[in-house]
């Protein structure tokens, strides 16, 4: 039997990729049924599954492979060039990533191929938000803070998008953006600084960890 080429099996891998990525966007995660995958990949169940255990892991690899694409974008080019992708993504695979995000509160099997998956991303973090720190942002918050409040804007981009909501003007967002967390005077403080509100109280946080940046 002749050896498989290391290209050959790159390749293969992205086919099936690509093809799984159209039908959980057109069919959503239940919907897409291994016929259904078979079709848009253009493989039979045995290749594909000769790839990938089953169908979730498909799903998982395409998750966290959508991840790491944005955060590399953001590191590169800026936060602008995110909400800029965020745009012009497929809406409704945004709508299976959060079908993916409910999934990920309440099954926790899927939780644990997840978290199994981003293992490397957790790895690679410490270096990741050094390089988004060398990108000039203030310097009075946490990084880690920083890329958690950038992520949330660019969540909520991302549910307008899939929900069909105008989207606002991205260059007024980046504007926005950069007047919170872009480099600032040092400011004294004194009495007539205002003081912080009381503190809300803490809701349960979700067992995902934060792989922002």
């Amino acid at each position: 039997m002749p050896k498989v080429s290391e290209e050959h099996k790159a390749e293969r891998r992205s086919q099936i990729l690509d093809g799984a990525r159209r039908a959980f966007s057109h069919h959503g995660y239940e919907g897409a049924t291994v016929a259904l995958l078979e079709e848009e990949i253009g493989l039979s169940r045995g290749a594909i599954f000769n790839y990938f255990p089953n169908k979730e892991s498909i799903f998982v690899a395409l998750a966290v492979e959508s991840n790491m694409r944005l955060t590399e974008i953001w590191l590169t080019e800026g936060f602008a060039a995110v909400l800029e992708a965020i745009t012009h993504e497929d809406p409704d695979w945004l709508s299976v990533q959060l079908e993916a995000a409910r999934r990920f509160r309440s099954d926790e099997a899927f939780r644990k191929a997840v978290s199994h998956a981003e293992d490397e991303l957790m790895e690679e973090k410490p270096a990741r938000l050094e390089r988004l720190s060398a990108q000039g942002y203030r310097n009075d918050v946490d990084i880690e803070t920083i890329a958690v409040f950038l992520s949330l804007i660019a969540n909520g981009m991302a549910l307008r998008r899939t929900l069909g909501d105008p989207m606002p003007d991205l260059e007024d967002v980046a504007k926005l953006v950069e007047g919170g967390v872009g480099p600032r005077r040092t400011r004294k403080k004194d009495d007539s600084w205002p003081k912080s509100a009381p503190r809300t109280r803490r809701t349960r946080q979700s067992p995902r960890r934060s792989s922002a940046a």
